[in-house]
């Protein structure tokens, strides 16, 4: 960038400068040219405090934030490098910026070695969202749409941005000035205002007209969204008292949320001496109304929010919408469109500066946003994107500071025959015990493959059972999961099924090979409550079968154990009887578990022991009570190679 486009960045993306105009005297020269953002000035002055060792580590970490801001990347990642060696100041939003000087010099190796160092540091979230982009853009697969993009014809030398559809209108912010008497200087324009046009058949805009349905301001009226349902404008103020601008404390002014009921009355939303609060938008769907702010407890720069409302009035206390949208960068600029969340973002996996994502909305949660590739982005700032149905097409809008525009930001239209963004597939859930879906498995390994068997994207179950994995859409997917000792799951999803899934849950059943067995006599068993046959009865009764399906249960779980079917009676009855009872029995149990499923393969045995193993004194001619000699009376299925099932 050029110092002019330097100047503009402070407005380009989240109207960063309007919310620090400070109104008092700097320490240095090169702090006063710093906050006043004239960057080279400030690189200048703070060098020149270097060579005369009265730099201070804070007026080190603005230089290399100056370098950074006049795309001098090499002398930003050693900044930054040298304040990270130091363990001071850094926070997640500097890492971001030294990352990005990383990528921007294309040292590929230092950014490597830094994110591996780093990565146990950063929320998972973010190392996932890093890698499925990373995959995506550098295999060029990210949506494969064929975008007609146009430059409005109505941008101006100045800056241009943040469009709004407005019925069949276009409403948009502006930095041309309308007033002399009100210039702010840092930009080196007009205050922004908002204005309204007409949309042309072609996207294109006529007839432009400053938007007259808001209080007037002398100063930053900007960023609208216009909410049909409520018949309301939000957008961005200065924060004013008595017709003036209003500072706090430490010289600052700092930008509100006001909400203007066309045909009505005013109110201020969102208001803050210290904060800025941008990019409004009021979901119809949920009353939800997000923005983004840097409340200094974040995951980066500016996040994104959003808070409950009632009819447009605040309920609620601002609510992050986490780690899978926000980053270490700077959020800003959300848009909801058909169950997709959509937003830009400056975080260092990108294109370039701000970049916009697509995430699809998962009720409560969101999915990875997905980068919408060069299609739309740019190595500059791409930001503030809002698209809506055309025929049989879709027409959209966004601000960038690419090469050829006509000011600082321009505004651009596109026409395209499908949604932006790529489409996913998302399976979430937990993993529970197949037997006991109460009890979640955790470190359960979950993988999601093509159906030739290339692995697509693997997890673990945290420690509440929960998994999540997400990737570019497929015709059909094969999952699997297991842990040591547990069964292993796997199905396949066609076409149909996973669009039928859309973004509902789907836990994964597993079972765990030492509930589902026990010591008995010696050797490894399938559990089974004790049942017993009539007598001299081989009929399986339904008591009888219920306990057998814990066998179907088992092995089908473990389909590689080898079984063997015992069955022992009391000794009563003839010896040679008894033989043959057992036998029978044991046979109408194979035939029992054959029928439901189980392999005749896998019952290497069925044996009838008849009274051969009795378990007490009750022998032939020794009087006992029923219940003793019912101790005698069992089946048994017992898993022969239990000691290498697991090898």
């Amino acid at each position: 960038m050029n110092l002019k486009q330097n100047i503009r960045f402070t407005f380009l993306i989240a109207l960063l400068s309007a919310s620090t105009c400070f109104a008092q005297e700097k320490k240095s020269k090169g702090d006063e040219f710093f906050f006043q953002y004239q960057y080279q000035k400030a690189v200048t002055a703070y060098e020149e405090q270097l060579a005369n060792g009265t730099l201070s580590q804070k007026q080190f970490l603005n230089l290399a934030d100056a370098y950074f801001q006049t795309n001098s990347f090499d002398k930003a990642a050693d900044a930054y490098l040298e304040l990270y060696k130091r363990d001071t100041l850094m926070d997640s939003h500097h890492f971001n910026k030294m990352i990005q000087s990383f990528t921007k010099t294309e040292d590929k190796d230092k950014k490597a070695s830094f994110l591996a160092s780093m990565s146990s540091n950063f929320p998972k979230e973010l190392m996932v969202n890093m890698e499925f982009n990373d995959q995506l853009l550098r295999t060029d697969t990210v949506d494969g749409l064929d975008y007609t993009t146009f430059n409005l014809a109505a941008n101006s030398p100045q800056t241009d941005f943040a469009p709004a559809f407005f019925n069949g209108k276009l409403l948009f912010s502006s930095g041309r000035q309308q007033d002399k008497r009100y210039r702010y200087e840092p930009g080196n324009e007009g205050y922004f205002k908002i204005y309204e046009s007409m949309i042309q058949p072609n996207g294109q805009v006529m007839e432009i007209q400053l938007f007259d349905q808001i209080a007037k301001s002398n100063f930053h009226a900007a960023t609208p969204y216009y909410s049909s349902q409520q018949n309301k404008v939000f957008y961005v103020l200065s924060n004013t008292s008595d017709g003036e601008l209003a500072f706090d404390a430490n010289g600052k002014n700092a930008l509100a949320i006001g909400m203007q009921s066309l045909g009505g009355g005013f109110q201020l939303l969102l208001k803050d001496l210290s904060t800025s609060f941008y990019y409004p938008f009021y979901d119809d769907a949920s009353g939800k109304l997000f923005f983004a702010a840097d409340f200094g407890d974040g995951y980066g720069g500016t996040d994104i929010y959003f808070v409950y409302t009632n009819n447009g009035q605040v309920m609620s206390a601002p609510i992050n919408l986490g780690p899978r949208v926000n980053s270490p960068g700077n959020e800003v600029a959300p848009y909801i469109f058909e169950d997709n969340f959509y937003f830009a973002s400056d975080v260092f996996y990108g294109l370039g500066g701000m970049d916009i994502y697509k995430s699809n909305i998962e009720g409560d949660e969101f999915g990875i946003p997905i980068n919408l590739g060069p299609g739309i982005n740019t190595e500059y700032d791409d930001f503030g994107l809002i698209i809506r149905n055309d025929g049989d097409g879709l027409l959209g809008y966004f601000a960038s500071n690419r090469p050829g525009g006509k000011g600082k930001d321009d505004i651009y239209g596109f026409k395209v025959d499908e949604k932006p963004g790529l489409r996913t597939i998302t399976f979430k859930g937990k993993v529970v015990k197949s037997y006991e879906p109460s009890s979640t498995v955790e470190l359960a390994v979950v993988r999601l493959l093509n159906t030739e068997g290339t692995l697509l994207a693997e997890t673990y179950s945290d420690e509440d059972g929960n998994y999540r994995l997400e990737v570019p859409w497929q015709k059909g997917v094969v999952l699997e999961s297991t842990k040591d000792r547990y069964s292993v799951f796997k199905k396949q999803f066609d076409e149909t099924q996973l669009s039928e899934m859309a973004n509902s849950e789907y836990n994964i059943k597993i079972a765990l090979y030492d509930d589902l067995v026990e010591e008995k006599e010696g050797q490894k068993v399938v559990k089974m409550d004790k049942f017993y046959f009539g007598t001299s009865s081989t009929q399986l009764t339904p008591e009888i079968e219920a306990e057998l399906d814990n066998v179907v249960a088992f092995a089908k779980a473990f389909p590689q154990a080898q079984l063997r079917i015992e069955t022992y009676t009391d000794s009563r009855g003839g010896s040679a009887t008894n033989f043959q009872l057992t036998q029978a029995r044991s046979d109408a149990v194979k035939k029992y578990l054959v029928a439901k499923g189980v392999p005749g393969n896998s019952i290497l045995y069925t044996i009838g022991y008849g009274e051969d193993k009795i378990l007490n004194n009750c022998t032939n001619g020794v009087f006992c009570i029923e219940m003793l000699h019912k101790q005698n009376q069992r089946t048994l299925v017992v898993v022969l190679n239990d000691n290498v099932l697991f090898d």
